[in-house]
């Protein structure tokens, strides 16, 4: 095996582009994260892309030597718990997808650097290459919940939490298409200008993509510290400085917003306990209010200190999904999704990141993401929003529409 070279080169319009594309087109896995220079507490996503053609068993990362790049099913919730997924799938995504990354580049303002053992050659066939195209086709997307079966359903949960069996569920809906043709990059080019997120994400697995937009971080791990950002409570931004000031104000001060928020706090400071010294796990920020282009989050910040020898695979079986998109108690929760939801989550509200060489590891929530299938001519999104016994169907139910239009304005259609 070479010896990787690092080396930097210019940066000049059209590179950041031409580069994506030309490690698309030569590579079966693709995994490019751009912050966006979102104000994000921790940071967002290092701005940097990651390719390969050889894939790994997602539980033993450590056995790799290299920097490596991934996404993770929901549904492999199913390995740590009793539990199943037996909805229909509109994408069959793999359970896992972990690479390592023969090629990486990073990005910032004035240059692009290349790790790789010949970077000239590499810069070289970027600069040459002419990427091709092709207009987006997309028949009529399909909302798989209507809004009566939404409220109906919203009503049953509630019912759930009334009997004690739950606190809180994140219940989601879903939007499905067949498309004729269709360019992933140039509808996350698309999205990257409608909605810049700190997390977002392009992601190959051969022939199946998720063009990402998310604002929220899973787990991040430097050294022997563990990072997790859940998010719980939405509102729009407003049409002047003032108005979303005041919006910001009725987000920080919602009782319902918080006690959601909160829910979710206990939930993770619980899994972190599982595998974090004990004293360590704490809050650093409650109820923190961060504005996006289209909406502004409340979101909380918990961090420990890890147990020595724990590894990658023990990470995740206990903090996996993130709590945020299942609800409280989490596993009662995740039996109950699969019950209300008519639709199998995938890809959808799992997670997607890269691994460093010395184990460090950035992983989001997969939120406010298309994903598509090129084989199949297939695609898929989905929203959601948290149940509580007091929440107002209808008014959840917009919610749901309003996470998701961005994702309808990317595609060229309207939100039902």
């Amino acid at each position: 095996m070479k010896e990787k070279k690092i080396k930097a080169y210019p940066i000049h319009p059209g590179l950041l582009k031409k580069s994506i594309s030309w490690a698309c087109e030569n590579h079966l896995f693709l995994s490019y994260h751009n912050p966006n220079k979102i104000r994000y507490p921790k940071g967002g996503f290092d701005h940097i892309l990651y390719a390969g053609n050889s894939s790994i068993n997602w539980n033993d990362p450590e056995s790799f030597p290299g920097p490596k790049a991934g996404i993770f099913s929901y549904d492999l919730k199913n390995k740590f718990e009793r539990l199943k997924s037996e909805n229909q799938a509109f994408v069959n995504c793999p359970e896992t997808s972990v690479f390592l990354a023969e090629l990486i580049i990073s990005y910032s303002e004035n240059e692009i650097t290349i790790c790789h053992d010949n970077p000239d050659a590499i810069i070289e066939q970027i600069n040459g290459f002419q990427p091709i195209y092709r207009k987006t086709q997309i028949k009529k997307i399909i909302a798989n919940t209507s809004k009566e079966d939404y409220i109906k359903n919203v009503k049953s949960i509630q019912n759930h939490i009334l009997e004690g069996d739950i606190y809180e569920l994140n219940y989601c809906i879903a939007f499905n298409a067949l498309f004729e043709q269709l360019d992933p990059l140039s509808i996350f080019l698309k999205l990257q200008r409608l909605s810049p997120m700190p997390f977002s994400s392009f992601f190959k697995a051969k022939e199946q993509f998720i063009i990402g937009a998310s604002p929220e971080r899973f787990l991040k791990k430097e050294g022997t510290k563990l990072t997790a950002q859940p998010i719980k409570g939405t509102i729009r931004r407003g049409q002047t400085n003032e108005e979303d000031q005041e919006l910001q104000e009725t987000l920080r001060n919602s009782e319902k917003e918080r006690a959601e928020n909160l829910m979710i706090v206990d939930l993770m400071r619980n899994d972190l306990a599982k595998i974090s010294v004990p004293g360590t796990v704490k809050v650093e920020e409650l109820f923190g209010i961060y504005p996006f282009k289209q909406i502004s989050q409340m979101i909380s910040t918990i961090s420990s200190t890890i147990k020595a020898n724990t590894s990658f695979d023990q990470i995740i079986a206990h903090t996996f999904p993130m709590g945020s998109m299942t609800g409280a108690p989490k596993i009662k929760c995740m039996e109950l999704i699969d019950r209300y939801e008519n639709f199998k989550r995938g890809w959808f509200s799992g997670a997607v990141g890269y691994i460093k060489e010395n184990g460090d590891f950035d992983l989001s929530v997969i939120i406010r993401s298309i994903i598509i299938d090129k084989n199949t001519k297939e695609l898929f999104f989905a929203a959601g929003s948290a149940i509580t016994y007091d929440a107002d169907p209808t008014y959840e139910y917009d919610e749901c529409l309003l996470k998701a239009s961005t994702l309808f304005k990317v595609l060229d259609d309207k939100t039902p």
